[in-house]
């Protein structure tokens, strides 16, 4: 499958998955059902590479490709390992799977490309100020923008609070290893997110990751002076953000709304 005009390939790489599908960067919406393959043990370069050559061939694509990454991504090299073999560490995200797919790659950090859709074409579309993505699972992600512009990397899923790095009593992975009651759990997420808001002081906080599509059990048990909404597009936002960071910067264009992506596809 050859791109055609807005159409481009989004790569979701995660821990337990590496899944992609074309995504219609024009409307957000998927071009095709979304294929997955388990993310191999140990998630070496070479490995993941593999799974992602895996991936493409499935869709015979041919064209440009984003792709999701849980590290700091700088210039496309991974400067941290979240989920990953510690290798990557230093490795040229873009060069390594380029190299094994035949194509364009551009790798962003996966909570940026989860905000970027949503700032996008979901709950943050046409949302100015100061907006907030987190995406709960495994750890905690989050994205920063403001007017819709991206600060990218931001890491604050590993605030300091009462003595424990955030992620390891908020997440989901944390509220289901312990058990936690869907109350006992908001407590804890609501002290988390007091503390994002004591420094930051959003406009808005959307929650994704798995859980935001059941927001209904928790969301208002939060205690926090901030709107906070669901996020939309669900386990989609990483596949469609990372095929818009593919075609448009996401830092110097940002992407307060889905009129700003059509130029880019001329």
């Amino acid at each position: 499958m050859a791109a055609g005009q807005n159409i481009v390939f989004g790569l979701d790489i995660g821990g337990s998955g590496v899944k992609g599908a074309p995504v219609d960067v024009s409307s957000g919406m998927l071009a095709g059902d979304r294929f997955r393959v388990p993310t191999p043990q140990p998630a070496t370069p070479a490995a993941v590479a593999g799974v992602v050559a895996e991936v493409t061939a499935h869709f015979d694509w041919s064209g440009p490709v984003g792709a999701t990454f849980p590290a700091v991504v700088k210039q496309g090299t991974a400067l941290t390992a979240a989920n990953v073999d510690g290798s990557w560490i230093g490795t040229d995200i873009n060069a390594v799977l380029g190299e094994t797919t035949g194509c364009r790659v551009t790798a962003v950090n996966d909570a940026d490309a989860a905000g970027i859709a949503e700032m996008a074409f979901g709950a943050g579309r046409d949302r100015s100020g100061v907006v907030v993505m987190t995406t709960l699972g495994t750890g905690i992600g989050t994205a920063v923008f403001l007017d819709g512009r991206l600060l990218p990397n931001t890491e604050l899923g590993h605030l300091e609070i009462d003595g424990y790095d955030g992620e390891t009593r908020a997440s989901d992975s944390a509220r289901e290893r312990e058990g936690l009651s869907w109350d006992d759990w908001a407590e804890r997420l609501t002290r988390y997110l007091r503390h994002l808001e004591d420094l930051l002081w959003p406009d808005l906080i959307i929650l994704g990751g798995g859980v935001s599509k059941k927001a209904n059990k928790y969301l208002s048990s939060l205690r926090v002076r901030t709107e906070v909404v669901p996020a939309t597009l669900l386990n989609n936002a990483g596949i469609v953000g990372a095929a818009l960071a593919a075609v448009t910067d996401p830092v110097a264009q940002g992407f307060a709304g889905s009129q700003r992506l059509g130029s880019s596809q001329g």
